[in-house]
């Protein structure tokens, strides 16, 4: 499949009546191992690229080491590739379209891009930001395919003001990225029911919620209730990275101050399925060598 068919296909899945859901991943390997078990699409982690290579996250990262990173991952899967690129990695929109054209050269279909940086409290200006929307999507049109570019919100995630003024900011916002040629609004940081209603009812687009529950956010409805509720896609985000590394600390922790096992037996049992899951990844890794 050539990547003008896979960004096809990517676009259309948004708009499919069974919700998109997108495990994120950060490596060759974590990918492969996620394609095998019947996903229909990858999105990579910001968080998980950058801690992979040893960096924090919110573009702390150099861009050279991040666009290799998902040229490896490109490479070694056949699924849709959508990938995190935060801000951007630039401070003048001319910066980060040239960083996007970059980015598509190794192969992928799709991006998160978001109107915060490094989760600063004041959102960047709602125009600014729909203008290197727009940017973006004459440079996908100039290619000759269509980039789905997934216009991140992050009016929930920083804002400091009430829930009904962040709802109406971030459906302020969705309306106005669309406009701009994104083609999915991703809101993280809400979960209740009502809110997320608002949003898919208001935006009139396909809208991305964040399954994530870690630093005290709650997690949204079932991916079924999503669906029901008329979300279109579904992430997880940062938060199998962090329970990666969270599995790594308790196995450490036990093992250097008890000398026991526990924690790495149960996280391999059944070790059967385990083992089952990691062969059909490297089968299908080596397919692809």
């Amino acid at each position: 499949m050539t990547q003008k068919e896979k960004a096809e296909l990517f676009l259309k899945l948004h708009h499919d009546k069974e919700i998109l859901v997108i495990l994120n991943s950060w490596d060759p390997g974590s990918s492969k191992l996620i394609e095998a078990s019947g996903f229909k699409a990858i999105g990579t982690t910001s968080m998980g690229v950058s801690a992979s290579l040893g960096y924090p996250d919110c573009e702390a990262i150099p861009f050279t080491e991040m666009l290799q990173a998902v040229k490896r991952i490109a490479e070694k899967i056949s699924l849709p590739l959508t990938v995190d690129i935060e801000g951007g990695f630039g401070n003048t929109t001319k910066d980060i379209v040239n960083n996007i054209k970059k980015i598509i050269e190794t192969g992928v279909v799709g991006i998160n891009i978001e109107d915060s940086v490094n989760r600063n409290p004041e959102l960047l200006d709602i125009s600014l930001f729909s203008e290197r929307i727009s940017a973006i999507r004459e440079l996908s049109d100039s290619l000759g395919f269509h980039l789905v570019i997934n216009a991140r919100t992050d009016a929930f995630l920083t804002s400091s003001g009430n829930p009904e003024n962040r709802l109406s900011e971030s459906i302020k916002r969705g309306k106005k990225y669309i406009e701009a040629g994104a083609d999915c609004i991703f809101v993280p940081s809400v979960a209740d029911v009502k809110s997320i209603s608002a949003l898919v009812k208001e935006i009139s687009a396909p809208v991305n919620i964040l399954a994530n529950p870690t630093n005290g956010i709650a997690l949204p409805p079932s991916i079924k209730e999503l669906e029901a509720l008329g979300v279109a896609r579904v992430s997880v985000g940062s938060s199998l990275l962090k329970a990666t590394l969270h599995l790594i600390k308790r196995v450490a922790d036990e093992t250097i101050k008890t000398g026991s096992y526990d924690n790495l037996l149960n996280a391999l049992t059944p070790i059967e399925e385990t083992i089952k899951a990691y062969n059909m990844a490297v089968e299908t890794l080596e397919r692809t060598i």
